[in-house]
């Protein structure tokens, strides 16, 4: 029934719709400072780290407003606001089929650790992962999606033959690429893959239940 034994799994986009919590958590640091975004806060600034993030609505790089904005967004999102985060429908099914079929399950994402293990546990998923890597899960901060990957597979003994990533961007197609791993495009994220942007040997499903 599932062909993989290791399922790794990006978050944002590919297992929840964390776009209101984000975005509300996003405008209230900016309004906090006292500063207007450079660009619309919408669904399509959510996928990349938080820095990275605030550095393309601010328009600016400076090191201080950066971390000020970065501590208004904590500030909101690891408090309550992560708690308007949902699971696509479908999703906790397809995870609890894995779980039970006794498939290794974890997650890489560029979201940060602490709010990824509130988020899980709001959702009542801490229980289905058996490893959750984040960017920030090591000092110093790993460098993106690519080393994320290696680590965790390095770490887990995840064999490379029995495994696939799962995520909705380009940048997680690229990294599974860059680990020797399959990747599968969920098209119902915020990456928006169309047919055009798979490249011949990365899959794409349309629903949870397709996927599982």
């Amino acid at each position: 029934m599932f062909p993989y034994t290791h399922y790794l799994f990006d978050l944002d986009g590919t297992l929840i719709d964390s776009a209101p919590a984000i975005l509300a958590s996003f405008r209230e640091a900016f309004a906090r400072a006292g500063v207007a975004p450079v660009r619309a806060i919408d669904a399509s600034v959510i996928g990349p780290p938080l820095v990275e993030t605030l550095q393309l609505l601010a328009g600016r790089t400076d090191a201080a407003l950066i971390d000020t904005l970065a501590g208004h967004f904590k500030a909101s999102y690891d408090t309550t606001g992560y708690q308007a985060t949902a699971a696509y429908a479908g999703v906790g099914e397809m995870l609890a089929r894995l779980k039970g079929a006794g498939r290794y399950l974890a997650i890489a994402t560029n979201k940060r650790l602490h709010p990824t293990g509130l988020i899980l546990a709001h959702l009542g998923w801490d229980g289905y992962f058996d490893a959750v890597y984040a960017l920030d899960r090591f000092t110093p901060r790993l460098p993106d999606k690519a080393a994320m990957i290696a680590r965790l597979v390095a770490d887990e003994g995840v064999p490379r033959d029995g495994a696939v990533y799962i995520g909705d961007r380009s940048e997680d197609g690229e990294s599974a690429d860059a680990n020797g791993l399959p990747f599968i495009a969920t098209t119902w994220g915020y990456g928006s893959l169309t047919p055009a942007d798979l490249k011949p040997h990365w899959r794409a499903v349309n629903t949870p239940a397709e996927l599982g």
